[in-house]
């Protein structure tokens, strides 16, 4: 029987999840646009769309990517995960770059009034969950066993 690898069995791009649903959004939208039933004006929802995308992507995604390298390790989910980092987002979320991606398609979203882009974003978040998180969970446990479970056990997955 063959050893399985050491990393997370990773089935999607995961950036390119995010990527994909606001891409995607904003062709829907071109072909069948839907009205919000309100809209914040032009000034508003990019203050209010940019800090959201700005702060996930700093408070979330830096700042985790950061905490993770600092450790020796990559935050590439193909690679080798040599410990658990618990600072930081970390502590709250055990995946603050998830999140951060799922945030982000919110932020534009709003920038850019495009309900498609929120209609689609739990679908990216699923994507995600089923692709990403739950192949990295099972790696995780079966590396560090009940040192992670403990870690799951404190800390949610989202929020």
């Amino acid at each position: 029987m063959e050893e399985p690898r050491d990393a997370a069995a990773v089935r999607v791009f995961p950036p390119g999840v995010p990527l994909l649903t606001i891409l995607l959004g904003i062709g829907l939208n071109h072909l069948w646009p839907l009205e919000l039933g309100f809209a914040l004006g032009a000034p508003a929802r990019y203050w209010v769309g940019g800090a959201i995308v700005v702060g996930a992507l700093l408070g979330l995604g830096f700042y985790s990517v950061t905490l993770v390298r600092r450790t020796g390790q990559s935050e590439n989910p193909w690679k080798p995960t040599t410990e658990i980092v618990n600072r930081g987002p970390f502590r709250f979320t055990r995946n603050p770059m998830y999140l951060q991606m799922v945030l982000g398609c919110i932020g534009f979203a709003i920038i850019l009034t495009n309900m498609w882009i929120l209609l689609l974003t739990p679908v990216c978040a699923w994507v995600l969950h089923r692709f990403a998180i739950l192949p990295e969970e099972a790696y995780l446990e079966r590396k560090f066993g009940e040192k992670y479970l403990s870690y799951k056990r404190q800390v949610r997955r989202w929020l």
